[in-house]
């Protein structure tokens, strides 16, 4: 008789679904960081959605866009802003590094991963537009 993978086990050996949960985690924990450091939801409205510009590397082929995007999906540049944000106590830049984490866990949160160097919809959480 076959185990069925459900509850907690069943989570922790979805990676797929796991990487979601870490998505929404860090949407939620960059929300209220944002939240306790007053930073301006006027601001966080309008650089939301900014990563995305990243796209704009698909110009180049799969292969730059794939890139260009991940560079701007990862935790990496906005892990450096925030770190030269809280170093220099600038404030606007830890506002934008925080937007930033939020955009990347609100994505992982959909479903929307890495892209592969083969075409936009290829994501390293599976591809664009299947069943999700």
């Amino acid at each position: 008789m076959a185990e069925r993978d459900d509850g907690l086990l069943g989570v922790l050996t979805n990676p797929i679904g796991l990487q979601r949960l870490e998505g929404g985690v860090l949407l939620g924990l960059s929300l209220l960081l944002y939240w306790k450091a007053s930073g301006s939801w006027l601001l966080f409205i309008v650089l939301i959605l900014a990563p995305d510009l990243f796209m704009l590397g698909y110009l180049g082929g799969p292969r730059l866009g794939g890139a260009v995007y991940n560079l701007g999906h990862t935790w990496l540049l906005p892990g450096i802003l925030g770190a030269v944000g809280i170093l220099g106590s600038a404030a606007l830049a830890i506002d934008i590094a925080l937007i930033w984490f939020g955009h990347i866990g609100v994505d992982r949160l959909l479903g929307y991963g890495l892209k592969l160097p083969t075409a936009f919809q290829d994501t390293h959480l599976g591809r664009i537009g299947r069943n999700r």
